[in-house]
C-alpha cells in the first residue's frame, strides 16, 4: 500500500484556477515488496520505458490500484489520479468552460467625462488529462471501464500519436497539444465487476499492455496480512493458509476471498487480542463472519443447508490450519 499526500502542481499554467493538485506518493511503512511484487513492477517499468501504457486488470482485492500507485511512485514524477465514472464526459478528462470572467474598465481621464466598458467571457479550465499531458505527469486512471467508451476517446490519440486534440472552444492557445515525453498512463479495471462497467473499445485496449492480476502468492499475502494487522508472521501464516485453502474449494460458488479477508480476520483478532486457535469460539466466529460474507451476493436469500455446509467447511479448515 502507499501513503498519499497532496501537493500543488508546478510548471506552465500552474497559477490558473484549475484542478491543480497532484499526488505525491511514498510507500506505506512495511510495504510488502516481495519478489512477486518486484517482478511485476520491473516488467511494467520495462513496458513504460518502451513507450507503452500499462493496464492492470483483475478482480477486487488483487492489488490493482496499489500496484498502479506503486508503479507510478517508481517513475518519480507527479501523479494525476482519475477514478472512472459513468457520468464522465470528455470535458471531465480534457477540460471545459466553467464559470465566467467579467472585466470592467472605468475611464475618468477627462474629469467631466466618465467612460465605462464591461465584457464577460466564458472561462476555460484544463482537466487532469490535459494537465498530465502538458506537464509530463503520470496519469493513473483507476477503474477506467466505469467511464463510458466515448468519454475515453480522447485517450486514443494521446497513446498512439502522442497528441491531445482539444475542443475548439478552448481559446488563447492551440487546439492541439503535443504530449510531454515524460507522460505515462497507467490504467486499472475489474472485468468481474459488471455493475456500472462498460465494455472497453478495442482501439483503446490495443494501445496498452494488459497485465492480468489474479491473487498474490503466499509469501506476499502473509507479509501483507502481518503488516496490516501487526500480528506475528506465524499467526498471519496460519490465517492466510486457511483463507487460501477456503478460496480453492470447488464447492464454494460465492465470491472467492482475497487477501482482504485475511487482513480482516487478522486485524480483528489482534484488536481483540484473541488467540489464532480453532479452540477459541470467538476466533471461529470472526472466521464465520468474514468468510461467510461471500455468501451474500445480489441480495438473494441464502438456503439454510448452504449456510450449514459453508460453516462446516470453515470449521474444518480452521481445525486444520489453526489448531493449537
Amino acid at each position: 500500500m502507499t501513503n498519499t499526500n497532496l501537493a500543488p502542481a508546478t510548471g506552465a499554467g500552474a497559477t490558473e484556477k484549475r484542478v491543480s493538485q497532484v499526488l505525491s506518493l511514498k510507500p506505506r511503512h512495511g510495504f510488502a515488496n516481495t519478489p512477486f511484487v518486484q517482478e511485476i513492477i520491473e516488467r511494467s517499468i520495462a513496458y513504460v520505458q518502451a513507450g507503452f501504457a500499462i493496464h492492470f486488470c483483475g478482480p477486487s482485492g488483487s492489488g490493482k490500484t496499489t500496484l498502479a500507485l506503486h508503479l507510478a511512485n517508481q517513475l518519480t514524477r507527479p501523479i494525476m489520479l482519475i477514478t472512472g465514472d459513468d457520468q464522465f464526459g470528455t470535458s471531465d478528462l480534457v477540460g471545459g468552460q466553467f464559470g465566467y470572467r467579467k472585466r470592467k474598465v472605468v475611464d475618468n481621464f477627462v474629469h467631466s467625462v466618465l467612460k465605462t466598458e464591461e465584457d464577460m467571457s466564458q472561462r476555460w479550465v484544463d482537466s487532469r488529462l490535459t494537465i498530465a499531458c502538458r506537464e509530463g505527469f503520470t496519469l493513473v486512471y483507476d477503474e477506467f471501464t466505469r467511464s463510458r467508451p466515448e468519454a475515453n476517446n480522447a485517450m486514443l490519440s494521446v497513446l498512439e500519436e502522442k497528441l491531445l486534440v482539444l475542443p475548439t472552444m478552448r481559446t488563447g492557445s492551440s487546439n492541439y497539444l503535443k504530449v510531454h515525453p515524460n507522460f505515462v498512463a497507467i490504467f486499472t479495471s475489474n472485468p468481474e465487476d459488471y455493475a456500472g462497467v462498460h465494455k472497453t473499445q478495442d482501439a483503446l485496449r490495443d494501445r496498452m499492455i494488459t497485465i492480468y492480476l489474479d491473487y498474490f502468492d503466499r509469501e506476499t499475502e502473509v507479509l501483507i496480512t502481518s503488516n496490516r494487522s501487526d500480528l506475528e508472521l506465524e499467526d498471519s501464516s496460519r490465517i492466510v493458509d486457511m483463507v487460501r485453502a477456503f478460496r480453492e474449494q470447488e464447492q464454494i460458488a460465492s465470491i472467492k476471498p482475497t487477501v482482504r479477508a485475511a487482513i480482516m480476520i487478522a486485524r480483528t483478532v489482534g484488536q481483540r487480542q484473541l488467540p489464532v486457535s480453532s479452540q477459541d469460539p470467538r476466533f471461529l466466529q470472526v472466521c464465520f463472519d468474514v468468510l461467510g460474507s461471500g455468501l451474500v451476493r445480489g441480495g438473494t436469500a441464502i438456503p439454510v443447508d448452504a449456510r450449514i455446509r459453508h460453516r462446516q467447511l470453515i470449521l474444518d479448515l480452521a481445525t486444520q490450519f489453526c489448531a493449537e
